[in-house]
Protein backbone atom coordinates (compact mmCIF):
# COMPACT_ATOMS: atom_id res chain seq x y z
CA UNK A 1 0.00 0.00 0.00
CA UNK A 2 2.84 2.33 0.77
CA UNK A 3 5.46 3.00 -1.83
CA UNK A 4 8.77 1.43 -1.23
CA UNK A 5 11.15 4.30 -0.45
CA UNK A 6 13.83 2.71 -2.54
CA UNK A 7 11.47 2.56 -5.52
CA UNK A 8 10.87 6.31 -5.19
CA UNK A 9 14.49 7.27 -4.57
CA UNK A 10 16.06 5.14 -7.28
CA UNK A 11 14.77 7.13 -10.28
CA UNK A 12 15.62 10.35 -8.43
CA UNK A 13 19.21 9.21 -8.14
CA UNK A 14 19.16 8.24 -11.82
CA UNK A 15 17.81 11.64 -12.77
CA UNK A 16 20.41 13.30 -10.60
CA UNK A 17 23.18 11.45 -12.42
CA UNK A 18 21.73 12.39 -15.78
CA UNK A 19 21.35 15.99 -14.71
CA UNK A 20 24.89 16.10 -13.41
CA UNK A 21 26.18 14.63 -16.65
CA UNK A 22 24.38 17.26 -18.68
CA UNK A 23 25.53 19.97 -16.30
CA UNK A 24 29.14 18.96 -16.77
CA UNK A 25 28.69 18.99 -20.55
CA UNK A 26 27.15 22.43 -20.66
CA UNK A 27 29.57 23.81 -18.10
CA UNK A 28 32.43 22.67 -20.30
CA UNK A 29 30.80 24.36 -23.30
CA UNK A 30 30.29 27.53 -21.31
CA UNK A 31 33.86 27.66 -20.08
CA UNK A 32 35.08 26.95 -23.62
CA UNK A 33 33.22 30.03 -24.82
CA UNK A 34 34.83 32.01 -22.01
CA UNK A 35 38.39 30.79 -22.52
CA UNK A 36 38.60 30.18 -26.28
CA UNK A 37 38.46 33.85 -27.31
CA UNK A 38 41.24 34.64 -24.85
CA UNK A 39 43.51 31.91 -26.24
CA UNK A 40 42.78 32.99 -29.80
CA UNK A 41 43.58 36.57 -28.86
CA UNK A 42 46.91 35.65 -27.31
CA UNK A 43 48.40 33.33 -29.94
CA UNK A 44 50.87 34.83 -32.37
CA UNK A 45 51.71 32.09 -34.84
CA UNK A 46 54.84 29.95 -34.85
CA UNK A 47 58.19 30.05 -36.58
CA UNK A 48 58.65 27.51 -39.37
CA UNK A 49 61.61 26.50 -41.52
CA UNK A 50 61.88 27.98 -44.99
CA UNK A 51 62.83 24.90 -46.91
CA UNK A 52 65.29 22.48 -45.37
CA UNK A 53 67.05 23.71 -42.21
CA UNK A 54 70.82 23.76 -42.50
CA UNK A 55 70.62 24.08 -46.29
CA UNK A 56 74.21 25.24 -46.88
CA UNK A 57 76.77 22.56 -47.74
CA UNK A 58 78.84 23.37 -44.68
CA UNK A 59 79.17 25.88 -41.84
CA UNK A 60 78.04 29.39 -42.73
CA UNK A 61 79.16 32.60 -41.03
CA UNK A 62 78.19 36.26 -41.51
CA UNK A 63 74.75 35.26 -42.80
CA UNK A 64 73.07 38.24 -44.52
CA UNK A 65 69.42 38.07 -45.62
CA UNK A 66 67.39 40.13 -48.09
CA UNK A 67 64.03 39.56 -49.78
CA UNK A 68 63.25 40.65 -53.32
CA UNK A 69 60.06 42.47 -54.32
CA UNK A 70 58.24 39.14 -54.67
CA UNK A 71 59.30 38.04 -51.18
CA UNK A 72 61.92 35.54 -52.37
CA UNK A 73 64.68 35.20 -49.74
CA UNK A 74 68.37 35.40 -50.63
CA UNK A 75 71.17 34.62 -48.17
CA UNK A 76 74.85 35.46 -48.50
CA UNK A 77 77.47 33.93 -46.22
CA UNK A 78 81.08 32.90 -45.77
CA UNK A 79 80.98 29.31 -46.99
CA UNK A 80 83.31 27.08 -45.01
CA UNK A 81 82.57 24.17 -47.36
CA UNK A 82 84.17 26.27 -50.12
CA UNK A 83 87.37 27.34 -48.34
CA UNK A 84 85.65 30.24 -46.62
CA UNK A 85 84.66 31.95 -49.87
CA UNK A 86 81.40 33.81 -50.44
CA UNK A 87 78.24 32.01 -51.53
CA UNK A 88 74.70 33.21 -52.16
CA UNK A 89 71.60 31.03 -52.19
CA UNK A 90 67.94 31.74 -52.93
CA UNK A 91 64.74 29.87 -52.15
CA UNK A 92 62.60 28.84 -55.12
CA UNK A 93 59.56 27.92 -53.06
CA UNK A 94 60.72 24.34 -52.51
CA UNK A 95 64.50 24.22 -52.40
CA UNK A 96 67.49 26.43 -51.74
CA UNK A 97 69.65 26.89 -54.84
CA UNK A 98 72.98 28.59 -55.41
CA UNK A 99 72.98 31.88 -57.26
CA UNK A 100 75.80 31.30 -59.71
CA UNK A 101 78.64 29.11 -58.54
CA UNK A 102 79.15 28.51 -54.82
CA UNK A 103 82.30 30.00 -53.33
CA UNK A 104 82.62 32.65 -56.04
CA UNK A 105 85.03 35.03 -54.28
CA UNK A 106 88.74 34.66 -54.85
CA UNK A 107 89.47 33.86 -51.20
CA UNK A 108 87.99 33.99 -47.73
CA UNK A 109 85.10 36.43 -47.43
CA UNK A 110 84.45 38.02 -44.04
CA UNK A 111 81.67 40.41 -43.03
CA UNK A 112 79.48 39.48 -46.00
CA UNK A 113 76.78 42.08 -46.65
CA UNK A 114 74.06 41.42 -49.23
CA UNK A 115 71.84 43.88 -51.10
CA UNK A 116 69.57 43.80 -54.17
CA UNK A 117 69.24 46.53 -56.77
CA UNK A 118 65.79 47.70 -57.94
CA UNK A 119 65.53 44.91 -60.53
CA UNK A 120 66.62 42.24 -58.05
CA UNK A 121 70.29 41.84 -59.00
CA UNK A 122 72.25 40.64 -55.95
CA UNK A 123 75.40 42.44 -54.80
CA UNK A 124 77.70 41.19 -52.06
CA UNK A 125 80.33 43.18 -50.16
CA UNK A 126 82.96 41.50 -48.00
CA UNK A 127 86.43 41.73 -46.50
CA UNK A 128 88.58 40.09 -49.17
CA UNK A 129 91.30 37.93 -47.61
CA UNK A 130 93.08 37.25 -50.90
CA UNK A 131 93.35 40.95 -51.64
CA UNK A 132 95.02 42.24 -48.50
CA UNK A 133 91.77 42.15 -46.49
CA UNK A 134 90.51 45.06 -48.55
CA UNK A 135 86.83 45.60 -49.22
CA UNK A 136 85.44 44.03 -52.40
CA UNK A 137 81.99 44.11 -53.97
CA UNK A 138 80.67 41.61 -56.51
CA UNK A 139 77.38 41.30 -58.35
CA UNK A 140 75.64 38.52 -60.24
CA UNK A 141 75.24 39.36 -63.94
CA UNK A 142 72.80 36.54 -64.59
CA UNK A 143 75.54 34.02 -65.34
CA UNK A 144 78.62 34.86 -63.30
CA UNK A 145 79.69 36.81 -60.27
CA UNK A 146 81.78 39.78 -61.37
CA UNK A 147 83.63 42.48 -59.47
CA UNK A 148 82.01 45.90 -59.24
CA UNK A 149 84.98 48.04 -60.16
CA UNK A 150 88.30 46.75 -58.90
CA UNK A 151 88.70 44.15 -56.16
CA UNK A 152 90.03 45.50 -52.88
CA UNK A 153 88.46 48.90 -53.54
CA UNK A 154 89.54 50.28 -50.15
CA UNK A 155 92.91 51.95 -49.59
CA UNK A 156 93.85 49.23 -47.10
CA UNK A 157 92.29 46.55 -44.96
CA UNK A 158 88.59 46.98 -44.24
CA UNK A 159 86.28 45.33 -41.73
CA UNK A 160 82.60 45.65 -40.80
CA UNK A 161 81.68 46.11 -44.47
CA UNK A 162 78.08 47.34 -44.85
CA UNK A 163 76.48 47.63 -48.30
CA UNK A 164 73.43 49.57 -49.51
CA UNK A 165 72.05 50.47 -52.96
CA UNK A 166 70.02 53.54 -53.81
CA UNK A 167 66.87 53.59 -55.95
CA UNK A 168 68.94 53.88 -59.13
CA UNK A 169 71.04 50.86 -58.18
CA UNK A 170 74.17 52.80 -57.20
CA UNK A 171 76.11 50.84 -54.57
CA UNK A 172 77.46 52.52 -51.43
CA UNK A 173 79.83 50.82 -49.02
CA UNK A 174 80.75 51.74 -45.43
CA UNK A 175 83.58 50.11 -43.49
CA UNK A 176 86.17 50.48 -40.77
CA UNK A 177 89.17 51.79 -42.68
CA UNK A 178 92.55 50.53 -41.47
CA UNK A 179 94.33 52.91 -43.85
CA UNK A 180 92.67 55.84 -42.09
CA UNK A 181 93.32 55.03 -38.42
CA UNK A 182 90.38 52.59 -38.14
CA UNK A 183 87.90 55.40 -38.73
CA UNK A 184 84.81 55.08 -40.92
CA UNK A 185 84.93 55.54 -44.67
CA UNK A 186 82.10 55.45 -47.20
CA UNK A 187 82.60 54.95 -50.93
CA UNK A 188 80.21 54.76 -53.88
CA UNK A 189 80.53 53.28 -57.36
CA UNK A 190 79.96 55.91 -60.06
CA UNK A 191 79.66 53.36 -62.86
CA UNK A 192 83.38 53.37 -63.60
CA UNK A 193 85.25 53.48 -60.31
CA UNK A 194 84.79 53.69 -56.55
CA UNK A 195 84.96 57.23 -55.19
CA UNK A 196 84.95 58.58 -51.66
CA UNK A 197 81.74 59.99 -50.25
CA UNK A 198 83.18 62.96 -48.41
CA UNK A 199 86.61 62.60 -46.84
CA UNK A 200 87.82 59.10 -45.96
CA UNK A 201 88.14 58.37 -42.26
CA UNK A 202 85.57 61.04 -41.38
CA UNK A 203 84.83 59.93 -37.81
CA UNK A 204 86.67 61.42 -34.83
CA UNK A 205 87.98 58.08 -33.59
CA UNK A 206 87.87 54.39 -34.36
CA UNK A 207 84.53 53.30 -35.80
CA UNK A 208 83.54 49.67 -35.28
CA UNK A 209 80.31 47.81 -36.08
CA UNK A 210 79.64 50.21 -38.97
CA UNK A 211 76.09 50.01 -40.33
CA UNK A 212 75.05 51.91 -43.47
CA UNK A 213 71.57 52.98 -44.55
CA UNK A 214 70.25 55.30 -47.26
CA UNK A 215 67.21 57.50 -46.86
CA UNK A 216 64.56 57.64 -49.63
CA UNK A 217 66.48 60.44 -51.38
CA UNK A 218 69.73 58.43 -51.32
CA UNK A 219 71.43 60.32 -48.50
CA UNK A 220 73.83 57.96 -46.68
CA UNK A 221 73.77 57.56 -42.90
CA UNK A 222 76.31 55.56 -40.90
CA UNK A 223 75.93 54.25 -37.34
CA UNK A 224 78.97 52.94 -35.49
CA UNK A 225 80.61 52.21 -32.18
CA UNK A 226 82.40 55.50 -31.56
CA UNK A 227 85.76 55.09 -29.84
CA UNK A 228 86.07 58.85 -29.82
CA UNK A 229 83.10 58.94 -27.43
CA UNK A 230 83.63 56.10 -24.95
CA UNK A 231 82.57 53.38 -27.41
CA UNK A 232 79.01 54.66 -27.40
CA UNK A 233 76.86 54.69 -30.53
CA UNK A 234 77.03 57.63 -32.94
CA UNK A 235 75.28 58.33 -36.23
CA UNK A 236 76.46 60.64 -39.02
CA UNK A 237 74.99 61.61 -42.39
CA UNK A 238 76.42 63.08 -45.56
CA UNK A 239 74.98 66.45 -46.61
CA UNK A 240 76.54 66.42 -50.07
CA UNK A 241 79.78 68.05 -48.94
CA UNK A 242 80.68 66.76 -45.49
CA UNK A 243 79.66 64.30 -42.83
CA UNK A 244 77.57 65.77 -40.02
CA UNK A 245 76.53 64.30 -36.66
CA UNK A 246 72.90 63.29 -36.38
CA UNK A 247 72.14 64.72 -32.98
CA UNK A 248 74.76 64.27 -30.29
CA UNK A 249 77.73 62.00 -30.93
CA UNK A 250 77.97 59.15 -28.43
CA UNK A 251 74.30 59.37 -27.51
CA UNK A 252 73.82 55.95 -25.94
CA UNK A 253 73.88 55.61 -22.16
CA UNK A 254 76.95 53.39 -22.28
CA UNK A 255 79.08 51.26 -24.56
CA UNK A 256 77.22 49.98 -27.63
CA UNK A 257 78.08 47.12 -29.98
CA UNK A 258 76.39 44.92 -32.61
CA UNK A 259 74.90 48.05 -34.15
CA UNK A 260 72.15 47.97 -36.79
CA UNK A 261 70.75 51.07 -38.53
CA UNK A 262 67.53 51.59 -40.51
CA UNK A 263 65.56 54.61 -41.73
CA UNK A 264 61.79 54.81 -42.11
CA UNK A 265 59.92 56.37 -45.03
CA UNK A 266 59.97 59.78 -43.34
CA UNK A 267 63.80 59.61 -43.02
CA UNK A 268 63.73 59.00 -39.28
CA UNK A 269 66.81 56.97 -38.32
CA UNK A 270 66.48 54.06 -35.87
CA UNK A 271 69.41 52.20 -34.37
CA UNK A 272 69.46 48.90 -32.45
CA UNK A 273 72.42 47.75 -30.40
CA UNK A 274 73.70 45.67 -27.53
CA UNK A 275 73.48 48.09 -24.62
CA UNK A 276 76.16 47.64 -21.96
CA UNK A 277 74.50 50.31 -19.80
CA UNK A 278 71.56 47.89 -19.47
CA UNK A 279 73.31 44.58 -18.89
CA UNK A 280 74.15 43.92 -22.53
CA UNK A 281 70.47 43.75 -23.45
CA UNK A 282 68.92 45.11 -26.64
CA UNK A 283 68.00 48.77 -26.95
CA UNK A 284 66.53 50.76 -29.85
CA UNK A 285 66.68 54.53 -30.18
CA UNK A 286 65.44 56.94 -32.83
CA UNK A 287 66.18 60.54 -33.75
CA UNK A 288 63.13 62.79 -33.31
CA UNK A 289 64.64 65.71 -35.20
CA UNK A 290 66.30 67.22 -32.12
CA UNK A 291 67.65 64.38 -30.03
CA UNK A 292 67.93 60.61 -29.76
CA UNK A 293 65.15 59.08 -27.69
CA UNK A 294 64.51 55.47 -26.55
CA UNK A 295 61.98 53.45 -28.50
CA UNK A 296 60.07 51.70 -25.74
CA UNK A 297 61.98 50.32 -22.78
CA UNK A 298 65.76 50.43 -22.92
CA UNK A 299 67.34 47.01 -22.44
CA UNK A 300 64.06 45.32 -23.37
CA UNK A 301 65.40 41.84 -24.09
CA UNK A 302 65.21 39.21 -21.35
CA UNK A 303 68.97 38.78 -21.25
CA UNK A 304 72.06 39.77 -23.22
CA UNK A 305 71.51 40.24 -26.94
CA UNK A 306 74.28 39.64 -29.48
CA UNK A 307 74.24 40.32 -33.22
CA UNK A 308 71.21 42.60 -33.03
CA UNK A 309 69.55 42.97 -36.45
CA UNK A 310 66.98 45.70 -37.05
CA UNK A 311 64.29 46.17 -39.68
CA UNK A 312 61.17 48.33 -40.01
CA UNK A 313 57.80 47.45 -41.49
CA UNK A 314 55.92 49.69 -43.92
CA UNK A 315 54.37 51.59 -41.00
CA UNK A 316 57.76 52.18 -39.38
CA UNK A 317 57.31 49.58 -36.62
CA UNK A 318 60.75 48.26 -35.60
CA UNK A 319 61.58 44.56 -35.36
CA UNK A 320 64.78 43.36 -33.70
CA UNK A 321 66.32 39.89 -33.95
CA UNK A 322 69.19 38.74 -31.77
CA UNK A 323 71.08 35.84 -30.25
CA UNK A 324 69.28 35.45 -26.93
CA UNK A 325 71.51 34.67 -23.95
CA UNK A 326 68.51 34.22 -21.67
CA UNK A 327 67.28 31.37 -23.88
CA UNK A 328 70.33 29.25 -24.58
CA UNK A 329 71.70 31.51 -27.34
CA UNK A 330 68.65 30.70 -29.42
CA UNK A 331 66.97 33.16 -31.78
CA UNK A 332 64.41 35.67 -30.54
CA UNK A 333 62.62 38.38 -32.50
CA UNK A 334 60.79 41.26 -30.83
CA UNK A 335 58.79 44.19 -32.17
CA UNK A 336 57.40 47.37 -30.75
CA UNK A 337 53.78 46.80 -29.72
CA UNK A 338 51.10 49.26 -28.67
CA UNK A 339 52.73 49.91 -25.31
CA UNK A 340 56.19 48.32 -25.35
CA UNK A 341 58.30 45.58 -26.89
CA UNK A 342 56.65 42.20 -27.43
CA UNK A 343 57.92 38.81 -28.57
CA UNK A 344 57.15 37.78 -32.15
CA UNK A 345 56.06 34.16 -31.97
CA UNK A 346 57.97 32.60 -29.07
CA UNK A 347 61.25 33.42 -27.37
CA UNK A 348 64.23 31.27 -28.27
CA UNK A 349 62.32 29.57 -31.09
CA UNK A 350 65.32 28.07 -32.91
CA UNK A 351 66.23 24.42 -32.20
CA UNK A 352 69.66 25.38 -30.92
CA UNK A 353 72.08 28.27 -30.60
CA UNK A 354 72.23 30.76 -33.46
CA UNK A 355 74.83 33.23 -34.65
CA UNK A 356 74.70 36.13 -37.11
CA UNK A 357 70.89 36.45 -37.17
CA UNK A 358 69.67 38.67 -40.02
CA UNK A 359 66.01 39.74 -40.13
CA UNK A 360 63.89 41.00 -43.04
CA UNK A 361 60.18 41.53 -43.73
CA UNK A 362 58.26 40.76 -46.89
CA UNK A 363 55.71 43.14 -48.42
CA UNK A 364 52.95 41.80 -46.18
CA UNK A 365 55.07 42.30 -43.05
CA UNK A 366 55.92 38.63 -42.48
CA UNK A 367 59.32 38.36 -40.74
CA UNK A 368 62.07 36.07 -42.00
CA UNK A 369 65.26 35.28 -40.14
CA UNK A 370 68.53 33.83 -41.47
CA UNK A 371 71.17 32.52 -39.11
CA UNK A 372 73.99 30.06 -38.51
CA UNK A 373 72.31 27.12 -36.78
CA UNK A 374 74.31 25.09 -34.28
CA UNK A 375 71.55 22.44 -34.28
CA UNK A 376 72.23 21.91 -37.98
CA UNK A 377 75.99 21.63 -38.07
CA UNK A 378 76.50 25.41 -38.01
CA UNK A 379 74.94 25.55 -41.47
CA UNK A 380 72.67 28.32 -42.72
CA UNK A 381 68.98 28.17 -41.92
CA UNK A 382 66.07 30.50 -42.55
CA UNK A 383 62.84 30.64 -40.56
CA UNK A 384 59.67 32.60 -41.15
CA UNK A 385 56.72 33.38 -38.92
CA UNK A 386 53.84 31.11 -39.87
CA UNK A 387 50.35 32.46 -40.58
CA UNK A 388 48.92 34.17 -37.55
CA UNK A 389 45.81 32.72 -35.98
CA UNK A 390 43.04 35.17 -36.75
CA UNK A 391 42.31 37.24 -33.72
CA UNK A 392 38.61 37.90 -33.16
CA UNK A 393 37.57 41.50 -33.00
CA UNK A 394 37.23 42.92 -29.51
CA UNK A 395 33.44 43.04 -29.92
CA UNK A 396 33.29 39.36 -30.91
CA UNK A 397 35.68 38.38 -28.15
CA UNK A 398 33.50 40.17 -25.60
CA UNK A 399 30.33 38.61 -27.03
CA UNK A 400 31.70 35.07 -26.81
CA UNK A 401 32.94 35.55 -23.26
CA UNK A 402 29.62 37.03 -22.10
CA UNK A 403 27.75 34.24 -23.88
CA UNK A 404 29.87 31.71 -22.03
CA UNK A 405 29.11 33.28 -18.65
CA UNK A 406 25.39 33.43 -19.44
CA UNK A 407 25.37 29.79 -20.56
CA UNK A 408 27.10 28.68 -17.37
CA UNK A 409 24.63 30.60 -15.19
CA UNK A 410 21.57 29.32 -17.13
CA UNK A 411 22.76 25.72 -16.97
CA UNK A 412 23.47 25.90 -13.25
CA UNK A 413 20.05 27.46 -12.52
CA UNK A 414 18.25 24.96 -14.78
CA UNK A 415 19.93 21.96 -13.21
CA UNK A 416 19.26 23.17 -9.69
CA UNK A 417 15.61 23.83 -10.55
CA UNK A 418 15.29 20.41 -12.12
CA UNK A 419 16.76 18.63 -9.10
CA UNK A 420 14.56 20.68 -6.78
CA UNK A 421 11.48 19.75 -8.74
CA UNK A 422 12.33 16.05 -8.64
CA UNK A 423 12.81 16.23 -4.90
CA UNK A 424 9.36 17.79 -4.46
CA UNK A 425 7.81 15.12 -6.69
CA UNK A 426 9.43 12.43 -4.58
Amino acid sequence: MFANPYTVCHPLQSHKKTALAFSRLFLVLGWALILLPTSLWAREGTWANVGMPGFSAGPATYTSLVLNAAGVPYVAYKDDSRDGKASVMRFDGTNWNHVGIPGFSEGWAYFTSLALDPVGTPYVAYTDWDNGNGASVMRFDGTNWVHVGVPALSAGAAIYTSLALDDSGTPYLAYTDHANSYKATVRMFDGIRWINVGPPGFTEGWAYFTSLALDPSGTPYVAYQDWGHDSKVSVMRFDGIRWLPVGMLGFSAGEASHISLKLDASRTPYVAYKDEAHGGKATVMKFDGRRWIPVGTQGFSEGQADDTSLTLNASGVPYVAYTDYANGLRATVMRLGNTDWEVVGTTGFSPGAVYFPSVALDASGTPYLAYRSSANGDRASVSMLGPLITRPAIEMQTFLMVAGFVLVIIVVIAIMAYIGKRRLES
